[in-house]
């Protein structure tokens, strides 16, 4: 079942690459999607394919530059062509990110992008959104932060690392934590509240900003615009 799944996000990864043309600059996502996405594109360029990829990660950016891919940032560009970026859940136009903790670059450069591709298999797609909502939270306000949460009607857990012992942190240095709501039905509500919660520098609810999302299934690729 593995290798099946494997499989669908191939297909999804490829699909997206197909869309990238010669002279783009193109956002580089993070996750084990986007990975075969940056591998795909690393094909490409060594076939002849001249693109700069700007990465949402130090692991998205290690994984582009040994697919031989050149690096550029949002300061040295006029404007990001694609972004191709993976989800943990999607839900008619709402995706939940964050399972790799880049969220926050990732809406950056995501929402940069003249055009934002999603690429996910099949298990990610679902009718209720009902996943944990990722957050990054300043270190000094995670009391605050918890409390706030609770307050929200959710049940929150500070990330574990799965490196190292203790907390999972940004690589900016923030700590991760991990919100339960249950069934989410009012999804663009709870960002909100989410944004005004003092500490919250960002959450993994992106609203209404994928151009297209792109489904890799057993037969090939499903398209969501």
């Amino acid at each position: 079942m593995g290798d099946e799944y494997a499989s669908m996000k191939r297909r999804a990864a490829r699909w997206a690459v197909e869309q990238v043309d010669d002279g783009m600059v193109v956002g580089l996502g993070t996750g084990s999607t986007t990975a075969f996405a940056i591998d795909e594109l690393g094909k490409r360029v060594d076939a002849g394919l001249a693109i700069e990829g700007i990465p949402t990660s130090h692991a998205s950016r290690d994984r582009a530059i040994e697919a031989g891919i050149t690096m550029t940032s949002l300061d040295e560009v006029t404007t990001v062509d694609v972004a191709i970026d993976g989800a943990d859940q999607v839900c008619d136009t709402v995706l939940l990110k964050g399972g790799g903790g880049a969220h926050t670059r990732e809406r950056v450069i995501d929402t940069s992008a003249d055009r934002f591709i999603v690429v996910v298999d099949e298990r990610k797609v679902s009718t209720k959104l009902d996943g944990h909502v990722a957050l990054e939270v300043l270190p000094e306000a995670i009391p605050s932060v918890l409390s706030g949460i609770d307050t929200l009607g959710g049940k929150s857990t500070i990330r574990t690392s799965t490196t190292t012992d203790g907390p999972a942190y940004t690589e900016r240095g923030n700590l991760l934590v991990d919100a339960d709501f249950g069934v989410i039905e009012r999804p663009e509500t709870l960002a909100n509240e989410l944004w005004a919660t003092p500490g919250v520098l960002d959450h993994g609810l992106f609203i209404g900003v994928a151009d297209v999302i792109a489904i890799g299934k057993a037969d090939g690729v499903e398209l969501l615009e």
